[in-house]
């Protein structure tokens, strides 16, 4: 060694490898190595930067940094590891990169930017001893950070390290210091879902990203603060954790809350990566993760849209994880609010069995709590649903406008409440009265997909064509995945279309809400008399056939006495049906 190129010094050193990194790369290592590769750019070197750290080496699944001080070193695994464990939320358990880190301090040798020494190697032994998504520190490091991070140190006895002539007291880093048995008496659940929406993590180094971060949670928090039936903690509450490791159960304790949202923002050139992840805080399961990759040609349209869609995924995914909650119960035991997480459950299967369960579920929700404004706007709901299979509407429109009614007087604020009442009215083809109704419930819940879905039917019926087409596609961006929004949707564009005279288009669209529910009669309206319109009486003999079949009985005459008043689309239809050759009476 000459003496121009070898000098010593201290430093903390940390060491970190992926743990089963031959199995990942035995199950695909293009893939592997790709990702590895793109964590290093968009998650370990910003953050080794950010804490001051130099990058000695990497060899293949492993890395040697080196920090000027023991603080630095710790932060930047924490914030490393929290990054990894958004990075993977949303992966399969045996496909994710999973990291173990060792921490040490000591005098290091340096010779052409590498570094050598003792110091060095106690800290590969530690991150072998670390548990994958760990960190393990000598006691040294232990001391010096103590007090000085937002952390706690687990004590796991001396160690007798390979190749180490003597003992090393190890520490496992836990991320939070509230987790220890000092913490205060967990508060008590409300009786509705309850949320908590924590400061996302910029990881991007960029502070102008931080701004966009905290706009970001203060908008979410605010769009599911409007879903009444959630109990949403405040802004105020929830950032006291900001810049924090925190452990989701606890939050979930001091907050008093049973679900955690919690995501990251990463910038890259004119790209950002926005990950989110729902998580039981009870459990610490994941109920719910996503990654949004956008361009940042609109900073602000970009920070509204995720919301949005933030917004609107929430709250399905809330009824879904209540419901299966509630399924540990017995029907017997349900309480009212149980009753109706069933009950929207039911109702998003779409299917007549699955409505008529949701409709008992309501009536037994109203006779636990006859002021539930929720359970009588969904019995109205499922009442009106039931006539889709069924018919009968005349004979459901009395107790389906009282529960309507019953809803809105005792919860003016109720979306679903308004949505019962649009859809009554748009039933009853009284379509101003429909788009009144169902305005008001989005203008109480911007986010809420089914409505944005219905609203286009009496946007339709009054001309608005193209408005009714951009509502259906805006509500299939919100809930792409919901199958009862899917159906209204399609329908939503195939009248839309039918009312323009498109039929080839409505066809298409009558085509796919068939596809999501395929015994609900009055899509097979439209199915037949759009082809008969278009010239296409085979077509339209089958689809009339299959309504037929559906709806023995099915004429003309009914058309007029259950649709009266229905307006120019309808008379239409009925010149397309009895083309089709539905039968007079």
């Amino acid at each position: 060694m000459s003496a121009e190129r070898v000098e010593r010094r201290l430093a903390a050193i940390l060491a970190a490898d992926v743990a089963g990194y031959s199995r990942l790369m035995g199950l695909d290592e293009a893939g592997t190595l790709a990702r590895l590769n793109a964590l290093r750019r968009e998650l370990i070197d910003p953050k080794v930067a950010e804490h001051k750290g130099r990058i000695v080496k990497t060899t293949g699944d492993g890395i040697l940094i080196e920090f000027p001080s023991v603080v630095e070193a710790v932060a930047c695994a924490l914030a490393v590891q929290g990054g990894m464990a958004l990075h993977n939320a949303a992966i399969p358990q045996d496909r994710r990169i999973e990291f173990r880190i060792g921490i040490n301090t000591g005098d290091v040798i340096v010779e052409d930017g590498d570094i050598h020494g003792d110091g060095v190697n106690v800290a590969a032994r530690l991150e072998a001893l670390a548990e994958p998504g760990g960190v393990c520190v000598s006691a040294i490091v232990q001391g010096q950070v103590e007090g000085r991070l937002d952390c706690a140190f687990d004590d796991i006895g001396e160690q007798s390290l390979k190749n180490i002539a003597r003992p090393v007291r190890v520490y496992r880093v836990r991320a939070d210091r509230a987790a220890t048995p000092a913490a205060g008496p967990a508060l008590a659940l409300p009786d509705k879902p309850s949320i908590a929406v924590l400061p996302f993590e910029n990881m991007s180094g960029d502070p102008e990203q931080e701004y966009f971060a905290d706009g970001m949670v203060e908008d979410i928090t605010t769009a599911l603060s409007k879903i009444r039936w959630f109990f949403v903690i405040a802004r105020n509450s929830a950032f006291a954790y900001k810049g924090r490791a925190v452990d989701v159960k606890q939050v979930g304790r001091e907050l008093g809350v049973r679900y955690v949202l919690e995501g990251s923002v990463r910038k890259g050139g004119n790209r950002l990566r926005i990950t989110v992840q729902l998580v039981d805080a009870a459990t610490g399961n994941h109920v719910w993760a996503e990654r949004y990759d956008r361009q940042i040609a609109d900073i602000f349209a970009v920070q509204d849209e995720i919301t949005e869609r933030v917004a609107a995924a929430i709250e399905p995914e809330l009824y879904a994880a209540e419901h299966v909650r509630s399924q540990r119960k017995l029907p017997d035991n349900l309480d009212a609010w149980e009753c109706v997480i069933r009950a929207l459950s039911c109702i998003g299967q779409g299917t007549p069995a699955e409505n008529a369960e949701a409709e008992a579920l309501c009536r037994r929700a109203i006779g636990i709590a006859p002021g539930y404004a929720q359970a009588h706007s969904l019995l109205a709901w499922a009442l009106l649903r039931r006539t889709s299979w069924s018919g009968g509407f005349r004979m459901v429109v009395p107790e389906a406008s009282a529960e309507a009614r019953a809803a809105l007087g005792l919860d003016d604020r109720d979306p679903w409440a308004h949505l019962a009442q649009g859809m009554l009215s748009q039933r009853l083809s009284r379509f101003d009265e429909a788009e009144r109704a169902l305005r008001r419930a989005l203008e109480l819940n911007p986010n809420f997909a089914l409505a944005h879905a219905i609203i286009g039917l009496p946007l339709a019926q009054q001309g608005m064509h193209d408005e009714a087409v951009s509502s259906a596609e805006h509500a299939l961006r919100l809930s792409p995945n919901d199958r009862l929004v899917g159906t209204y949707a399609f329908f939503a564009m195939a009248v839309a279309h039918f009312s323009a005279g498109n039929y080839v288009e409505c066809t298409a669209w009558a085509r796919k809400m068939l596809e999501k529910n395929p015994e609900d009669t009055r899509r097979y309206y439209f199915l037949a008399g759009a082809l008969a319109m278009q010239g296409d009486l085979n077509a339209a003999t089958e689809a009339r056939d299959t309504l037929l079949r559906l709806r023995p009985g099915f004429s003309l005459a009914w058309m007029t006495e259950n649709m009266p008043n229905a307006g120019a689309i309808t008379e239409r239809l009925r010149e397309g049906l009895r083309q089709a050759g539905v039968p007079e009476k």
